[in-house]
């Protein structure tokens, strides 16, 4: 019962309303005393929180032989009502808020800093849905699973290039890296990379590692992670035409210039 009463608290109810409509519905139609003990609601403010619950229409007062009882409002219509209150309230609040976004002054061009999951693959999405042109990525195999059916469903409007790690059948046009000892030993370096029509774009640390991942609407960052990727996705290919004379020297081209002095 706590839990369900915590979450009746997200949609707007204190504590003990949340509690007592929760013990209502246990109980069906009850005296404040039995709601009282139940909930575990005192008996001094029992009165004072079925009265609020009455007035919002969620709790039914009867007056029965001479004493007062007290009824939930069915589940049914009860989450209905809440339903049709949440999406007026979500209208509102999205149209206001994006009549402000129109008036505000354009910022001067940034870098933003995106923390938690959930917060990274949401805004993830909400770039690769809003790309009218194209799409360029670098992105592992995680990160590809989370957000592929996006990237599918954009791909009908928008070109979709780049590279990916560790995928097995991408999506088409979509370059794979060639298995190589620097890739399978990267560790969490599993860096990921969205750009988007050129103008802004995504990139940081991938979702599982818990790190923080960064917006940007900056050109010189633009640029340079999309030919950052452009030159991954060149030198796949030319490994691919000239595989047995090629990595090698790759590889010991890359350890000799990343190579600390002593």
């Amino acid at each position: 019962m706590d839990k369900i009463s915590q979450e009746l608290q997200l949609l707007g109810f204190n504590q003990y309303q949340a509690k007592a409509y929760v013990s209502l519905v246990h109980l069906g139609t009850s005296s404040a005393y039995q709601i009282s003990k139940h909930s575990g609601i005192p008996r001094s403010r029992i009165y004072e929180v079925l009265e609020g619950l009455e007035k919002k229409g969620i709790v039914v007062k009867e007056d029965v032989n001479g004493a007062a009882q007290f009824s939930p409002l069915p589940v049914d219509v009860f989450l209905e009502s809440i339903k049709k209150q949440w999406d007026v309230t979500f209208s509102s609040i999205k149209n206001e808020l994006k009549r402000f976004e129109k008036q505000e002054i354009k910022a001067d061009k940034r870098v933003i800093t995106i923390k938690g999951e959930e917060n990274i693959l949401s805004f993830c999405r909400i770039l690769i849905r809003r790309a009218k042109h194209r799409i360029i990525l670098s992105i592992w195999d995680f990160m590809y699973e989370q957000l592929v059916d996006d990237l599918r469903e954009k791909q009908q409007t928008c070109s979709l290039k780049g590279i990916v790690f560790q995928v097995e059948n991408p999506l088409k046009d979509l370059v794979v890296h060639r298995k190589t000892d620097y890739v399978e030993q990267i560790g969490n370096k599993k860096w990921f990379i969205i750009s988007v029509d050129g103008k802004e774009m995504i990139y940081g640390h991938p979702v599982e590692q818990n790190g923080n991942a960064f917006y940007t609407d900056d050109d010189v960052h633009v640029s340079l992670l999309e030919n950052y990727i452009w030159h991954d996705v060149l030198v796949n290919r030319l490994v691919q035409e000239n595989k047995e004379n090629l990595q090698p020297w790759i590889s010991a081209e890359r350890e000799n210039f990343f190579k600390m002095p002593r």
